[in-house]
């Protein structure tokens, strides 16, 4: 209170925090860390200004209008006289905060209590400038956040939307998270800010990405939970009823793309149809797009990676022929170079790593295991045979480190589908060395997910050879693997499994199950 500063509405009260509630002492902790830091950039604005006047020739302060209502003066945002003497506007701090965010200067501290104290209410909807002023907060790039930093400060944004005192300095406990949930929505919006011209409509990325996941902190996945009350927001600014839909759209679908880039088959028609059905259009799919790499971006450096970039552009791009032509993509053709000259065929390229033997059971764990010795995580794998070739090619990554020796690989690879025992003997022995520990591994099973194979869904915490582990228990209980993807989460991973033939009896389904768990 001494430093002239509001605790915001919804943060913790002051006292003792009870121990065993931590949420409540975490929001607290950024609450007040959030208080000071403001303070301390206040203070110091001043203590700026005071040097320079003294230093400077004229001693004057410069005062200049930057919009309507909203003068500069002295380096800070102030109310222009007329505004002050009129009648209370309910969009004049929404044009503050604007103003603001595209000038990139803060606003006075008198201002700021001026509006909290006069400001009235917003009327619902909102009128067309309030709604205007909020796209261009939004859309504000680097000064977004100081600018809606200082208006949650002091109690503005609780008068803009009433859901934020319910998402104001809301721990997210996921290690991928680097900011408080309430931080992340106005981190995204900047992001977007990055992407609105690679879409039909910037203010509903903006707006999409800002509420993103409004649903988060309540019962039930936050997507689904999430769409209604961010198209109740979107209808409460003004929007028009289709536009206030596809809002909703937006948030029910924000993790589509990249839960199906990492987890699915993207050759298989079944996937490209899924995708675009529920999308609908080009517009819905180029929004989602761009949302998905802002969230990312917001998140945390963990949450992206080039080679999750170009999985989720290959599904966009495939879905997007599916929904411009209505001709589902042809899966791609073996790599012409598997298919000529003496077995074993093993080609390292990049993070691409083909191998080509004779017909047998077994090839992808071999591989998978090999790969594993040489530190290398699988991130996609497919298995084919052609002409009675057994064809398997992985995308890969370091696990951690330089990437390893080609040679001393391909020679690894050649010597282990060609059955030297003594390479198998390794893969085995760090396999067994390596296994994951942490929360009980679970099996999900999708009926309809694939074309000519069932999907078995593996969630488990992370480990080195997790996926020969589990590719050899699924080759001995008599299961043929088409294709696996590799989600890595933190910690955990969710590894899908395309297992040929259709829906399986509840008896073998529970024997497969119980095979990949031991395995674990």
């Amino acid at each position: 209170a001494r430093l002239g500063l509001r605790q915001p509405a919804g943060d913790a009260a002051s006292g003792a925090v009870a121990p065993h509630d931590g949420d409540v002492l975490l929001r607290r902790v950024a609450g007040d860390a959030r208080t000071v830091s403001h303070a301390l950039d206040d203070a110091w604005r001043a203590a700026d200004r005071l040097r320079s006047r003294r230093r400077g020739s004229d001693p004057r302060p410069v005062r200049r209008p930057v919009a309507r209502d909203v003068v500069e003066h002295d380096g800070e945002l102030v109310l222009a006289r007329t505004a002050i003497g009129a009648r209370p506007d309910p969009s004049l701090s929404l044009r503050m905060a604007a103003a603001a965010a595209t000038t990139r200067l803060p606003i006075a501290r008198a201002t700021c209590e001026w509006l909290a104290a006069y400001c009235p209410p917003l009327p619902s909807p909102w009128p067309p400038d309030a709604r205007a002023a909020l796209i261009t907060l939004l859309g504000a790039g680097p000064g977004l956040v100081p600018a809606w930093e200082t208006c949650d400060r002091y109690g503005l944004i609780d008068g803009w939307l009433p859901e934020w005192t319910r998402l104001r300095s809301l721990p997210q406990h996921n290690p991928v998270h680097r900011y408080t949930l309430d931080r992340h929505l106005v981190q995204t919006a900047y992001e977007a800010s990055r992407h609105t011209r690679d879409v039909d409509r910037p203010d509903l990325l903006l707006l999409g990405a800002f509420l993103h996941d409004i649903g988060k902190g309540l019962a039930g996945d936050h997507s689904t939970v999430g769409a209604p009350l961010a198209e109740a927001v979107a209808a409460r600014i003004g929007l028009p009823g289709p536009e206030a839909a596809l809002i909703g759209t937006l948030v029910r679908l924000h993790l589509l793309l990249p839960d199906v880039a990492t987890r699915r088959d993207l050759s298989d028609p079944v996937t490209i149809a899924r995708v675009a059905e529920a999308v609908g259009d080009g517009t819905t799919l180029d929004l989602l797009h761009a949302l998905v790499r802002a969230d990312a971006a917001a998140t945390g450096p963990a949450a992206w990676s080039d080679w999750k970039g170009r999985l989720v552009a290959e599904l966009v791009a495939r879905v997007r022929t599916a929904l411009d032509t209505g001709v589902l993509p042809a899966p791609p053709a073996p790599d012409p170079a598997l298919l000529d000259g003496p077995l074993p065929v093993v080609h390292l390229t990049g993070d691409r790593v083909a191998v080509a033997a004779a017909d047998r059971r077994g090839l992808l764990a071999t591989v998978a295991g090999c790969l594993a010795l040489h530190r290398l995580e699988v991130l996609s794998a497919d298995a084919s045979t052609v002409d009675g070739r057994a064809l398997v090619e992985c995308r890969v990554q370091p696990r951690y480190g330089l990437p390893p020796d080609p040679i001393a690989l391909g020679g690894d690879l050649r010597r282990a589908v060609a059955g030297d025992v003594s390479v198998t003997q390794r893969l085995r022995g760090r396999a067994l060395a390596a296994r994951g520990s942490g929360a009980a591994p679970r099996v999900v099973w999708h009926r309809d997910a694939a074309t000519d194979a069932v999907l078995l869904e593996l969630r488990a915490a992370d480990a080195a050879g997790l996926l020969y582990r589990v590719t050899c228990a699924l080759d001995e209980a008599g299961a043929q693997v088409r294709a696996a993807r590799i989600s890595t989460l933190g910690g955990d991973v969710v590894d899908a499994f395309y297992l040929v033939g259709g829906w399986l009896a509840d008896d073998e389904r529970a024997r497969l199950e119980a095979a990949v768990l031991a395995a674990v």
